[in-house]
């Protein structure tokens, strides 16, 4: 089971998630630095964690250092704005409609991150840490 890439990559998920949404909370709630800046913080204190195991243990990659963090940098970007703007307006509009009084923000993070960990998938399998992308980085 631990064999497939995307089991790996949820358990590698799992800590960086852990990580990163303990540092978005803490900003948030501690600190009280607002959604975008909280949720910017966490993600990439765990994008470092997720980039060190994802290299090494989910994908086993050999891609150059260089190359492979600027694509990867690329794509936790990309996922990071998309994914926590859906989170963001999918909590807002159902709160909105359903629960007028109580604060979307903590919900959104939650949508935002489970958005997040597809598109990031998605993003590392075929884009960062595939084959064909480790023979043009070396290229």
């Amino acid at each position: 089971m631990m064999n497939h890439s995307f089991v790996r990559f949820l358990v590698v998920g799992v800590l960086n998630t852990l990580v990163g949404l303990s540092a978005i909370y803490v900003f948030m709630h501690a600190f009280s630095v607002p959604y975008w800046g909280a949720t910017f913080l966490g993600n990439a204190i765990g994008a470092c964690v997720s980039y060190v195991l994802n290299r090494t243990f989910t994908f086993q990659s050999k891609a150059t250092y260089g190359k492979s963090i600027v694509r990867f940098a690329l794509v936790i970007f990309i996922c990071y704005v998309v994914a926590y703007f859906l989170g963001s307006k999918l909590a807002t509009w159902a709160f909105a409609l359903w629960l007028p009084r109580f604060d979307a923000r903590d919900v959104a993070v939650l949508l935002g991150t489970g958005f997040y960990t597809i598109l990031n998938y998605i993003g590392q399998r075929w884009f960062v840490f595939s084959q064909a992308s480790e023979e043009k980085m070396r290229a």
